[in-house]
């Protein structure tokens, strides 16, 4: 396994490795001020399902802190009854045909602006947008998304006042990560912890494991792993810290029999490396990350 990439899952694998490549696309594309991103002050909604959807709440998150304005992100299937009232709609659809996205924007409707965010441009969301925003460059052939989410990350972190040294170290370190050996071996439970807007990578991450590799997979924000979640670990867990740990987390963990692995500084890298992780654990047990089980590229109801 280490230092390999594995014949199953090849396709997911090279997209993996192309997601460097893309984010320097997308921190020039934002350098071109694409139409449609929510400008300083604006109260945005963001949308997205699954993996979308945690992309949605790390930029809410990442947005309200750095005071660019109130932003709400929503799982689109759950979108409330009663809603404050917003300037701009995001919606983020890699396919452009995920039935709850579009069910979503036509219920919300008004005169509200509405910003789809895609991979794919002439599909159903697409029609109901005000402005679009192209990563089509980002779409993938994998069913599991790599490229997209992380993609769209970059192209938003550069929106929101990432400074050229930033994002010469956000690709930097994504280029570590794609050429990093994968350590690891298959546990019997993953847990991720990350704190901040990445406790929502930290979800994305487990998604991606669960999603290529049938494991078990959990996540969580940091400071909420001793308050529960932590009775179930041992000796067979891995833990993956996305941030760094306290020494009092530390020494939590350690107590229970499981073993950490530290990430670095950057969340997006870390990211990366457990998507590759994922595809070189599916491949250990005989399942190919290409065609994961029960998945399609899009949800789409009939």
């Amino acid at each position: 396994m280490p230092g390999t990439t594995p014949a199953l899952g090849r396709i997911t694998s090279d997209e993996i490795a192309s997601q460097p490549g893309c984010w320097i696309r997308a921190q020039e594309q934002s350098r071109s001020g694409p139409g449609g991103l929510p400008e300083a002050g604006e109260k945005v909604l963001v949308l997205g399902c699954g993996t979308s959807y945690y992309v949605a709440a790390a930029y809410a998150w990442l947005r309200e802190q750095r005071r660019h304005g109130p932003t709400d992100a929503v799982i689109a299937s759950e979108l409330p009854e009663v809603l404050r009232p917003y300037d701009r709609v995001v919606a983020i659809s890699r396919s452009g045909t995920t039935t709850e996205v579009h069910r979503a924007l036509r219920r919300l409707g008004g005169d509200t602006p509405i910003t789809a965010v895609l991979g794919a441009l002439d599909t159903p969301i697409a029609s109901l947008a005000t402005d679009i925003v192209d990563l089509s460059y980002a779409d993938e052939r994998s069913v599991v998304q790599t490229r997209f989410p992380t993609t769209l990350l970059a192209l938003l972190r550069a929106r929101l006042g990432d400074d050229a040294r930033a994002q010469a170290e956000l690709v930097d370190s994504g280029e570590r990560a794609v050429n990093a050996e994968v350590t690891e071996a298959l546990p019997r439970q993953l847990v991720v912890l990350a704190s901040g807007w990445a406790a929502a990578l930290a979800q994305e991450a487990a998604l991606k494991c669960r999603e290529s590799a049938g494991m078990w997979a959990e996540a969580y924000a940091t400071g909420e792993y001793r308050h529960g979640p932590i009775s179930v670990a041992g000796p067979d867990t891995l833990v993956w810290a996305m941030t760094p740990l306290s020494a009092v987390e530390i020494t939590a963990i350690e107590a229970t029999g499981a073993r950490i692995h530290h990430g670095g500084t950057e969340p997006l890298a870390e990211l990366v490396l457990l998507q590759r992780h994922a595809v070189a654990w599916a491949a250990s047990v005989g399942r190919d990350a290409d065609l994961p089980v029960h998945l399609t590229r899009s949800v789409v109801a009939l």
